[in-house]
């Protein structure tokens, strides 16, 4: 009898071919613009976009946040990448018996903090209580509404090239558009490895979990996103490899651009981690019209992202994502097979 692994739900190829050979091929459909079969973060109907995620993190509490916060800004962020406003959530609390009901007050707190400062809402929601040894599981349902930043970003790209979609795709990547990152990365797996009990390593870093609407809006508004990701699970290799297999396109990025604390770097080096292949909570990967990379970089950089860069850029010369080294030579950044370190996220 063949059984379900781990890797079948870590974000990487194993659960890509998971999900085509027994999702998607029962339930493919489309009740707006973007079919189930595209895996986009979000999908969409009658105008608005639509987004469901489930939470498994352990510990359920870490440095910068709990799963609460994850719950509220994970399904934000696969509602900000298409453009959209995050407006109304479901809340589903599977609980364990006997878990803490201080820790469980912690958690509920961190949602409502954030809810209030994206001005969303929990409209709907469901509580278990069981005896399986879960701890505590989270699932978010979230509804995201066009806006005016959304429509101005379009019609900006627009003037610079056909833009078929009516919200930014992961397809929308063309040759010659830049790409960003919005910040430092691997911090939130970093954070959770660090933080496991008995793990015995010392870093001074908390996950960098955040609603990116928050920042996003103002890049938006001053126009040219082609396409954005949220780069969770599998990180910004798995994002990478996405949108360019999507588009159509290649992607060259430069090591050394690459936003990533020093610190993080060598706690990843130790233990012979990737950093490029972990989970990021409050980040996003994105493709912007050439002419007017510099400007969304200026509005990010004021909209609080400091770290943010341009690492690359989109070509025709090939089809995969390539790696320019600090020493200068070009490999291959393939996607994740799966994600290196469980429940993060």
């Amino acid at each position: 009898m063949k059984l379900i692994r781990k890797e079948d739900g870590a974000g990487g190829k194993y659960m890509m071919d998971f999900l085509r050979k027994h999702v998607i091929s029962r339930f493919d459909s489309k009740a707006g613009e973007i079919a189930l079969s595209e895996l986009d973060d979000s999908s969409d109907f009658n105008g608005y976009a639509f987004t469901t995620d489930s939470y498994v993190v352990s510990p359920p509490v870490f440095p910068g946040g709990s799963i609460g916060s994850l719950a509220v800004c994970g399904t934000a962020n696969d509602l900000a990448v298409m453009g959209a406003k995050p407006a109304v959530m479901s809340m589903s609390l599977i609980v364990q018996d006997g878990f803490s009901v201080e820790t469980l007050d912690r958690i509920l707190d961190d949602m409502a903090e954030w809810l209030e400062k994206i001005d969303a809402k929990i409209i709907t929601g469901d509580t278990k209580v069981v005896e399986a040894n879960i701890g505590i599981a989270v699932n978010t349902t979230g509804i995201g509404l066009r806006n005016e930043h959304l429509e101005k970003n379009l019609s900006i790209v627009r003037e610079y090239r056909s833009y078929p979609y009516s919200w930014v795709r992961d397809r929308g990547l063309a040759e010659g558009d830049a790409v960003i990152i919005t910040g430092n990365i691997a911090e939130h797996a970093a954070a959770i490895m660090a933080s496991r009990e008995g793990f015995g390593f010392e870093l001074d870093v908390e996950s960098d979990v955040y609603p990116v609407w928050l920042f996003l809006k103002n890049a938006l508004e001053t126009g040219g996103i082609t396409a954005m990701k949220d780069p969770t699970r599998g990180g910004i290799a798995a994002a990478l490899n996405e949108i360019a297999e999507k588009s159509g396109v290649g992607i060259l990025i430069e090591e050394e651009k690459i936003p990533i604390r020093d610190d993080v770097k060598s706690f990843c080096d130790v233990l012979g981690l990737d950093p490029l292949m972990m989970a990021n909570e409050g980040k996003v990967v994105m493709g912007v019209v050439a002419d007017l990379a510099e400007e969304v970089l200026k509005a990010l950089k004021k909209a609080g992202q400091k770290d943010a860069a341009i690492v690359g850029y989109a070509t025709s010369e090939f089809r995969e994502v390539v790696i320019e080294t600090t020493i200068g030579t070009r490999k291959i950044m393939p996607p994740p097979t799966a994600d290196p370190i469980p429940r993060v996220c």
